[in-house]
């Protein structure tokens, strides 16, 4: 999996209460379409990953969105992807908590991800999401392992 920086949503972003990622993509400087397809052609994966474990006094939830806008601090977004609340126990330092080929559809200018905190506050947590071409899918088996 190759990272490009400039499609980073979030770099170890720490998360303790709902927040926008630091970085919006903006999909189209020049202004003069006003949608993009960028699910269409060949797959464009989102990757959400923990760098360090969330924790909560209670049992705190985390939703993750992919979400386009008019505008750059996105106001009145379009919801192109919602993983649904991950619970706080599946939110270790390593876990990938999404892995998403983009869906097609038209995307708005800007691009971004709302991490959306239940029941929470978060007392830690660390979050770094991306797009990349591909995502890194490969699964480690034990030594001896037959695949049939």
């Amino acid at each position: 999996m190759i990272l490009d920086k400039s499609n980073e949503f979030s770099d170890s972003q720490a998360i303790t209460a709902s927040a926008l990622s630091t970085n919006v993509i903006d999909l189209n400087p020049s202004g003069k379409n006003p949608v993009q397809d960028i699910g269409a052609g060949e797959p464009v994966w989102l990757v959400v990953q923990v760098d360090k474990a969330a924790t909560a006094a209670g049992a705190a939830t985390v939703a993750i969105t992919l979400e386009s806008s008019a505008a750059p601090g996105m106001s009145s977004p379009t919801v192109h992807y919602n993983s649904g609340p991950k619970a706080l126990a599946n939110i270790t330092a390593g876990a990938e908590l999404v892995r998403v080929r983009l869906p097609g559809g038209d995307y708005k200018r800007y691009l971004g991800i709302r991490y959306t905190v239940d029941t929470g506050p978060l007392t830690a947590g660390s979050f770094s999401a991306f797009i990349v071409k591909d995502a890194q899918a490969n699964r480690a088996y034990a030594s001896g392992y037959i695949v049939e």
